[in-house]
This record gives structure tokens, C-alpha cells and sequence, in this order.
């Protein structure tokens, strides 16, 4: 069975290593060849998203297509639809695209979120940020991620300055959440409608991109990992969905409110290719080609920090008990993930690991 993948980057490359074993093959199709790392490790396929001569170039044979980039143009995925099989469904990658749509449905899935808005002028902003109070974040209601196209608002002498920022595009404003930590679970869903859930992850981010993520996370009850599952399985079965989704979520004063969707694989469970379950990846290759879902159980505690714009001594990390490491084969640049490293074992050894890497990790962070 040959699988394909639109966007080149670290995730594709991740899918297809996980679905070589299982004797699957893969074609990749990415606008820019010199940096699509999954080209290191599948059949490569270049173009434009809008050139239809590319994308048949590259659904030519395909049994069933993917996706590992949130911004695919929804016509190239309507186009490729009418072809092959297109998993996830791409009506929920379009509501993933754009942040009123995101926020409406889990508002109709009764899924608490923070306040919100739509702002088109800066009349709008003035009169949303009476609604949904302040501090407030505006942020581009399409296009964004890991930080980017969004600016705070701590008063109100600091909407003018927001909206010139980002104006000339569809914006949406939110109340800024006074959240304790930050959530994201993780689940798959297959054609057969089979569903699996991984332990709840615990997230931090710095500047808006994701540092580190610790699986199972601690202090969590079984009755906020049955809510945080309720959540998602309502999101599951709204879409129709079939693939893994990730819902990213704040937990304020134990209450869980959404914050983000995925519609693909997602960096906070990085840690699943090494702690033991079937990986986040895996299952969800099992999931868009009608195979049985694996466990996503692991086996201890897992812990993942990400490595951004520099690399630490990788010798030095591979010299240690419990890590592995994996490299993207990225040319290192500011705010660029070229790797991730994942510390292994019951909580006392993942704790131990981390007071030594973790400052090797964040000596060579480079941030935007």
C-alpha cells in the first residue's frame, strides 16, 4: 500500500518511519525540495499546492492521502479528494485553519473556551475587547502557529498598536486564559470508527512554541482524563473523523478549556515513538488505511524536549541512560525544530534526566 503525504517536514518524515516496518511505502509533496526533511526518507514530489499537473504527479497510484501541514489550501485537498482518499477529513482540517470556526464548534460541542470575537476593523476590536475583557490576545484567524501571528493586549491603549500589527487580514480576539498548565490529548479514530486515547500530556511553551511535554501528566485524576476524553471523542464523532487528532487544552482551577485543534500528528506526543505504546504515528497510519489501532499505553513516564534553532552536543545526550534522540536533518536557523529527545523510564529516572539535559537542551535553544 503506498501512501501519500502533503508537507515534507519532520512529521512526514516521522510517518513514514513508522510505517516502513509495516511494510507500507510513501511519496511526499512539498513546495520546497530543499527543505522537506521527509525527502531524506520517502519519494519526493515538488510544486505548488495550486499546480494540478504537480499534485497528479503525485497522486498517481497513491492508495490513500494524508497530511502533516496544517496550511494546505483547502481546494488542493477538494481537488485530490475527488481521486484518492483523503484522511483526515478536510472539512476538519478547514475548521482547524480558521480560529472563529475552531471556537464556534467546540462551543457547539460544549466544550468551554475562552471568550472570543471576530475583529475586521479596529471599531470592532474597541467594541470586542468590552466583550471579551482584558488582558485579550487578537490573533489572524488563519495561518498561525507556534506563536506567530498574534499580538497581546494588556489595556487599552495597546489595540491600536495590536491591530496595525496584524491588520489587513480576518482577526479574532480572545480573553487571555489564567490557566494553571497546559493540556493536549491525543486520540486516533479509524475508518471502522475504532477509537484510542493517549494519556493526558502536560505542555510548556516558550514565546508561543512548545519546549517540553511530559506523558502520562502528572497530578491528573481519572476524572479530568474523562472529561478531557469526553471532549474529544465528541470532536471524533462530529468530523466523522478517521486519523489522530489532537485537542490542546488550558486546565484552569480544574476546569479544561480548548484552546487549539490538530488535525494531524502533533508534537506533544513525540515521546510515544520511544515510551513503549504504539506510537501517535503509527496508529495513525493504522487508522487512514482500515487496520486495527494499536495500544497507546506506554509502559512508564516520558518526557520530551524539542531542540530549537541550535543543537546541544548530541554525543553527549546519546551517551545517557533512557534518551534517545532524533534529528530532523534540518539546517539549523532561529526558531527552526531540527530534533527532539525523549527521556524514558519510571519518574525518578525521566526527573533525573532532565536536570542534566535540560540545561544542555536550553543552552542551545534558539527562539524567533
Amino acid at each position: 500500500m503506498k501512501i501519500g503525504i502533503l508537507g515534507g517536514g519532520q512529521l512526514g518524515r516521522m510517518l513514514a518511519l513508522a510505517g516502513y516496518p509495516l511494510g507500507l511505502r510513501f511519496r511526499v509533496f512539498d513546495p520546497q525540495p530543499d527543505a522537506a526533511a521527509a525527502g531524506h526518507v520517502a519519494e519526493l514530489v515538488t510544486g505548488r499546492y495550486e499546480d494540478r499537473a504537480a499534485l497528479e504527479r503525485f497522486a498517481a497510484g497513491l492508495d490513500v492521502i494524508t497530511y502533516e501541514f496544517e496550511n494546505v489550501p483547502a481546494a488542493t485537498l477538494e481537488y485530490l479528494a475527488a481521486r484518492v482518499p483523503v484522511y483526515p477529513p478536510p472539512r476538519a482540517l478547514a475548521c482547524s485553519q480558521d480560529r472563529l470556526s475552531e471556537k464556534t464548534t467546540f462551543r457547539k460541542l460544549d466544550i468551554p473556551t475562552a471568550e472570543f470575537a471576530p475583529v475586521d476593523s479596529l471599531a470592532d476590536l474597541t467594541s470586542a475587547l468590552h466583550q471579551v475583557g482584558l488582558p485579550a490576545i487578537l490573533k489572524t484567524r488563519h495561518g498561525g502557529y507556534d506563536g506567530l501571528g498574534q499580538a497581546s493586549i494588556n489595556s487599552a491603549a495597546d489595540a491600536e498598536t495590536a491591530y496595525a500589527a496584524l491588520a489587513g487580514r480576518p482577526l479574532v480576539v480572545e480573553s487571555r486564559v489564567p490557566f494553571d498548565r497546559e493540556i493536549s490529548v491525543l486520540a486516533a479514530r479509524s475508518r471502522s470508527g475504532e477509537t484510542v486515547v493517549y494519556p493526558l500530556v502536560e505542555n510548556w511553551h516558550e514565546r508561543g512554541v512548545l519546549i517540553r511535554s511530559v506523558a502520562p501528566a502528572p497530578n491528573t485524576t481519572e476524572d479530568l482524563r474523562g472529561r478531557a476524553t469526553r471532549k474529544i471523542e465528541r470532536l471524533l464523532h462530529a468530523f466523522d473523523y478517521v486519523g489522530l487528532l489532537t485537542l490542546e487544552m488550558f486546565e484552569v482551577r480544574g476546569d479544561l478549556w480548548a484552546n487549539e485543534l490538530a488535525t494531524r500528528v502533533h508534537n506533544s506526543g513525540h515521546w510515544s515513538i520511544d515510551a513503549g505504546g504504539t506510537s501517535q504515528f503509527e496508529n495513525h497510519l493504522r487508522a487512514i488505511v482500515g487496520w486495527p489501532l494499536g495500544d497507546p499505553r506506554p509502559r512508564g513516564t516520558a518526557a520530551m524536549l524539542n531542540l530549537i534553532g541550535g543543537l546541544p552536543p548530541v554525543t553527549a545526550l546519546l551517551a545517557m541512560r533512557g534518551v534517545r534522540v532524533h534529528l530532523y536533518g534540518k539546517q539549523p536557523r532561529p526558531g527552526r525544530k531540527l530534533g527532539h529527545v525523549t527521556v524514558c523510564g519510571v519518574d525518578e529516572e525521566v526527573a533525573a534526566g532532565l536536570r542534566v539535559i535540560e540545561p544542555l537542551v536550553a543552552a542551545a535553544r534558539v527562539l524567533r
